[in-house]
């Protein structure tokens, strides 16, 4: 059974900074594209960044609106990825989600929610003062 469970979310202040994170149970995340996305009230939900599997390089995909602040990231020994958020603003608040999703070309991941399978059940960031 694919298991995702996000963590690491919680109240920041403007300009802070939060690392997210997305353990897998059952499969290798390795093996994986995975992808953080974020829904904000009221909103589509909206892909974050994404990475590849780790036999294509880990390529990824990210964002207009979190380049040069989010940075997606894998460790395999633990078998979780990583999202490192910097220079947090409000319009960063949502909840946010990671997913998996296997995918026979190694070096691409897409940013779609409907490329993904396997959900976690997210975790809320708030930026705030």
């Amino acid at each position: 059974q694919l298991q995702l469970v996000e963590s690491g979310g919680g109240l920041v202040q403007p300009g802070g900074s939060l690392t997210l994170s997305c353990a897998a149970s059952g499969f290798t995340l390795a093996n994986y594209v995975i992808a953080w996305f974020r829904q904000a009230p009221g909103k589509a939900r909206e892909g974050v960044s994404c990475i590849s599997r780790s036999d294509g390089g880990g390529v990824t995909n990210t964002a207009d609106s979190v380049k040069g602040r989010f940075t997606i990231s894998r460790d395999n020994a633990k078998n979780t990825v990583y999202l490192q958020m910097n220079s947090l603003n409000s319009e960063d608040t949502a909840i946010y989600y990671c997913a998996a999703s296997f995918v026979n070309v190694a070096t691409i991941c897409s940013r779609r929610p409907s490329a993904y399978a396997a959900w976690g059940q997210g975790t809320q960031v708030t930026v705030s003062s």
